[in-house]
């Protein structure tokens, strides 16, 4: 018995602990050190850090605008995302399981834009609201390709959320595809034997059946969203005038531009809580309506 007992733990050792290690090292201990800087002025830089207590909790409360600002652009990114990409991926599934010929083909092109990294992807679309829109108004003289798409605090709000979720609905796509694909085919004739024409099979089959994918697509899509960092850095930078700014992208200039590190790290802490209250509600509201197949 105790050999067994030593087998099992040297396999758990072998097979767990570096995993176990790594993920002490690279996620435990910075997260463990981001809460103890969030309560210090370090800058960063200087070998001095000198603990203020709850006084950068404060600040950010009391006197920092900009941080409420972006906080508010972010879930209004946020909410109009998750939506709109968590539809579109689901109607692209819902259409990509019938037996069309070109099927394949149109799911690689749909998931494409998700290998792309996210700066690239900035800049490909920057170039594309920049010149390639103003190329095509100036030809047909639509106003719709002849606004400000990066340079207002609207349309630049607008142009973000058109790039995410043609980055992001692709990838949803394909795990509503999965689900869609494991609803038993008897459930869906017997539907159809019974007179329920698509419209009621979609309603009252599939989209209960498609539950578990609708709880993991909203938490991926609600991460993404509230982390959005380098397509907001390379469209539009914040701007104008910090209109556009996302949380991430204000923590990220509050600690690495600002060289004020322990009030970032102060920002990044009640962003984590703020996420982690969100997502918990989600997946909790989400489970409790999946139905088993």
């Amino acid at each position: 018995m105790n050999r067994k007992k030593s087998s099992e733990l040297l396999s758990q050792l072998v097979f767990v602990g570096p995993s176990t290690v790594f993920f002490l090292i690279i996620i435990v201990t910075p997260f463990l050190l981001g809460l103890y800087y969030s309560f210090t002025n370090w800058n960063g830089i200087s070998g001095e850090v000198s603990w203020v207590g709850i006084d950068n909790f404060k600040q950010i409360i009391t006197k920092d605008p900009d941080f409420g600002r972006a906080f508010w652009f972010t879930i209004r990114f946020t909410v109009v995302g998750i939506i709109l990409a968590n539809v579109l991926g689901f109607f692209l599934a819902y259409f990509l399981t019938k037996p069309l010929k070109t099927r394949n083909i149109l799911r690689t092109i749909f998931f494409m834009p998700n290998v792309i990294g996210g700066l690239l992807l900035g800049f490909i679309w920057q170039f594309i609201f920049v010149k390639g829109f103003s190329a095509v108004g100036a030809a047909t003289g639509w106003s719709f390709f002849n606004l400000p798409w990066l340079g207002d605090e609207t349309t630049g709000f607008w142009g973000i959320i058109i790039v995410f979720i043609w980055q992001t609905a692709g990838y949803l796509m394909v795990i509503y595809i999965s689900s869609i694909n494991n609803i038993p085919k008897d459930i869906m004739e017997a539907a159809e034997i019974d007179g329920a024409n698509k419209l009621q099979i979609l309603k009252s089959i599939i989209m209960p059946l498609v539950m578990p994918a609708v709880t993991v697509c909203l938490f991926l899509a609600i991460s993404w969203s509230f982390k959005m960092f380098d397509l907001n850095l390379s469209l539009t930078k914040g701007g104008p005038f910090r209109s556009t700014e996302s949380v991430a992208l204000n923590i990220y200039n509050e600690a690495f531009q600002n060289d004020r590190y322990g009030l970032g790290t102060a920002k990044a802490i009640i962003f984590f809580v703020v996420v982690a209250v969100i997502t918990s509600l989600q997946v909790k509201f989400t489970k409790s309506k999946e139905v088993e197949s």
